[in-house]
């Protein structure tokens, strides 16, 4: 069944009652985006950061008279609303249809669980969208795993610090690392990790997972990897500085190009960093531990 799409541009503090106003007239749902689009990456603490402007999208069934909906706003001298004939389609597929297999180097591909690796060989995680954060289409999670891909892993101990989706210690020990610990504060991640990593047939002794209390005090490992924001970087850089066997790998990334000099200057006392590794205004950090 194809449906009737209205858009209107309002002020913050005018969305809600617009909002009302469309449910009213029949809207069936009514959805508010940010006019503007521009992301919040890292608010400061305490701070709710709220768009300036609102787009108002109401969806009405397709009997809906649209002339009626447009006069009955303007009798509340609403005006400025912009149509669009919606057609009906199969959601489910059109959502799947988004996602395809990506590469990052020469070994690794992450594969959505519905199709066929495109290098039965490679190095393939199957990664589904899902709870957490992490399927490889975010550029620091790229990045990442371009530097995972590039890495000797056999043998190794990993520490995937603000695991999300546990996509990077997953690719990891696909890599040959020994051992691997997810740790995250979001209980709905350690659940994805655990999850995403029985679907890509680890062994639950090989991936431990858990809330960074789990974490065995005073354990250190060949790499860690943290792919967080500029913020808990910098708070935790002695813990984490901490977990880093002497001669082990550094890796830092959630944060902006901008934001790199800063956060290796919070890290410089314990290590030699590389030049950033650059991807669309985001940035990734490696280092030795001296």
């Amino acid at each position: 069944m194809p449906w009737h799409q209205i858009t209107l541009t309002t002020p913050r503090d005018q969305a809600d009652s617009l909002e009302d106003t469309l449910l009213e007239l029949g809207a069936v749902s009514v959805t508010l985006q940010d006019a503007a689009d521009v992301p919040v990456l890292e608010p400061l603490p305490g701070e709710t950061p709220l768009w300036p402007e609102v787009n108002v999208v109401g969806l009405f069934e397709d009997e809906a008279d649209t002339a009626a909906v447009d006069a009955a706003l303007m009798a509340q001298g609403i005006g400025g609303g912009t149509w669009l004939r919606v057609e009906d389609q199969d959601w489910e597929r059109a959502w799947m249809d988004q996602f395809q297999p990506l590469r990052f180097g020469p070994r690794l591909w992450i594969v959505p669980s519905w199709l066929d690796a495109p290098d039965p060989e490679a190095v393939n995680i199957l990664l589904d969208p899902g709870l957490a954060f992490g399927t490889g289409t975010h550029p620091t999670t790229a990045l990442c795993l371009e530097w995972l891909d590039g890495a000797e892993m056999a043998g190794k101990t990993v520490l995937d610090y603000g695991c999300g989706s546990g996509i990077l210690a997953i690719g990891a020990l696909k890599l040959g690392a020994t051992r691997a610990w997810g740790i995250d504060i979001d209980p709905q991640a350690l659940t994805a990790t655990r999850d995403n990593a029985a679907r890509n047939g680890i062994d639950p002794e090989r991936l431990h997972t858990g809330l960074p209390g789990a974490l065995p005090r005073g354990e250190t490992f060949d790499v860690l990897l943290a792919n967080i924001l500029m913020g808990p970087l910098i708070e935790l850089a002695p813990t984490l500085s901490a977990h880093v066997k002497p001669g082990g790998a550094l890796v830092l990334s959630g944060l902006l190009a901008e934001q790199a000099e800063g956060v290796m200057a919070a890290y410089a006392g314990d290590f030699d960093f590389d030049p950033p590794a650059l991807k669309d205004g985001w940035a990734r950090l490696s280092a030795i531990r001296r």
